[in-house]
């Protein structure tokens, strides 16, 4: 070989190398990035050629990808949208947005998934179109259309638990949105449904089920106090306390009453357990300065208080402040002043005192089907924490359950079940009140923890209450469980 071939052979392989280095860089190195970068349709549209895999529940797709003939090959479909829209969301291509179970769920139902890798190399080698997996949610169709219904025109939200293992059996709230709106790939007119419903003074994009401007849970937040007192060894449901009409606020002028205005039954004293069957303000006020802040705090947190929660949708914190003083400690001891809880809070202080003191992470995904219907993935229980021994817990099911037979929780009796539970009416200044219930049955063998909430008073102003409004429509929900 001549001297000219050897240099001419020499910068040949050196412009390779450089060749096979650089692509090697950008396919590899910087492939993420490329592909990250916004302006890269190319990579959208591709990402979206798979034929992404349906949402169920109780067997039925409440989610599903239909055939589209624009660029994103598929077009995303919701039924029944309003009513599953907490739970689904919406996915949108032309926006690449995701939402609650669209979005946590994503790698699964786009099948991008690293342990669906060799599915995908198995559906090329075979000719078959892509596709992702399919997720089943916990929750239970029929319960969420009993839950739906029974709301009806008012504004709030429901959630159902499994107080054994945490899975949520049903999360509704209204107004609701149709989610399909928001899925076209028509981009004006997906911004103009979304500005409208970003302008609706009613918050549907809201879920008000776990987010949201949370309410003051009311005379439901009982539970925690009288949990955090039988808790601390110092008091039984016997203890007793002054019965009186009207009760200052310590270091004020402000007077507390009983929602009926007079004392809380017959007698000098009452009980913890007539004041939580009664729902006497004036003893749990009473109750809460003795305790103190820390150890109601403490007890909330137990139950998931100061926490949040994801599920495949997540949860914001249902919230008991510090360094309250003993006005703000009262006022507290029936769920007013500083307190907030959302719906799946209260359901959780339920389900935990019905599954024995024991409080379980909720949880909403049952598990994830590939393509081949094989169960790839699925959900475990697991726990919070202890909340209350279950002795202490056994005490807590026997008041909650004369609440319902001969108390304030009367409307959520079920003809033949025991129910357990607790009404609430909270005070918003001078708005309307907001309306709660939160319970649990069979009471001797819970099957489902519900929380209710109704806000703007239920149409009634400041004269509804939540054993009017709220505890039937949990009455309906349970019965929808236990069929």
């Amino acid at each position: 070989m001549t001297k000219e071939l050897r240099r001419l052979s020499v910068v040949m392989l050196a412009m390779f190398l450089a060749l096979f280095v650089s692509a090697s860089v950008i396919q590899v190195g910087q492939a993420a990035n490329l592909g990250n970068t916004p302006g890269n349709r190319r990579a959208l549209y591709d990402s979206y050629e798979i034929q992404r895999g349906s949402i169920i529940a109780s067997g039925t797709p409440i989610a599903s990808s239909v055939p589209s003939d624009d660029v994103y090959s598929w077009q995303r479909q919701y039924v029944d949208a309003d009513m599953w829209a907490p739970i689904t969301g919406y996915m949108n291509p032309v926006l690449d947005a995701k939402t609650r179970i669209e979005s946590s769920s994503n790698a699964e139902l786009s099948g991008s998934e690293e342990n669906q890798f060799f599915s995908r190399i198995e559906r090329a080698l075979t000719g078959q179109a892509p596709r992702g997996s399919n997720v089943e949610v916990s929750v239970d169709a029929t319960v969420q259309r009993a839950a739906w219904d029974a709301l009806g025109d008012q504004q709030g939200a429901v959630v159902a638990i499994e107080p054994s293992t945490g899975r949520i059996l049903a999360m509704v709230s209204k107004p609701g949105f149709d989610t399909n709106t928001l899925a076209v790939h028509d981009l004006d007119a997906v911004n103009a449904a979304y500005d409208q419903l970003v302008e609706d003074p009613a918050q549907p994009l809201v879920n008000r089920a776990i987010e949201g401007d949370l309410n003051p849970p009311g005379s439901t937040f009982k539970l925690v106090v009288a949990s955090a007192a039988l808790a601390s060894g110092r008091y039984t449901p016997d203890s007793a306390f002054p019965n009186v009409a009207t009760y200052t606020l310590p270091q004020s002028t402000s007077i507390v009453r009983n929602a009926g205005g007079g004392a809380c039954g017959d007698g000098d004293t009452v009980t913890i357990a007539t004041a939580l069957r009664l729902s006497c303000n004036i003893p749990f006020a009473e109750l809460a300065v003795e305790l103190g802040d820390d150890a109601i705090r403490a007890e909330a947190e137990k139950y998931g208080f100061n926490s949040s929660f994801s599920m495949g949708v997540t949860s914001a914190a249902s919230t008991y402040p510090s360094n309250l003083d003993d006005a703000q400690t009262a006022l507290s001891g029936f769920g007013q002043g500083s307190v907030r809880a959302t719906p799946l809070q209260m359901a959780m202080v339920s389900a935990g005192i019905a599954n024995g003191g024991m409080v379980m992470n909720p949880r909403m995904v049952d598990r994830v089907i590939g393509t081949d219907l094989s169960v790839r993935n699925e959900g475990t229980n697991s726990e919070f924490g202890r909340a209350l021994e279950s002795n202490v817990a056994a005490q807590m099911v026997t008041m909650m359950t004369a609440n319902v037979q001969d108390g304030a929780a009367s409307n959520a009796r079920i003809d033949g079940v025991q129910v357990a539970g607790k009404t609430g009416t909270a005070e918003n200044d001078a708005r309307p009140y907001t309306l709660w219930f939160t319970g649990f049955a069979p009471a001797d063998d819970p099957k489902v923890a519900v929380a209710v909430v109704v806000e703007n008073g239920g149409g009634q102003g400041q004269n509804g209450s939540g054993n009017e409004i709220a505890a039937p429509i949990a009455k309906k929900v349970m019965e929808a469980v236990l069929g």
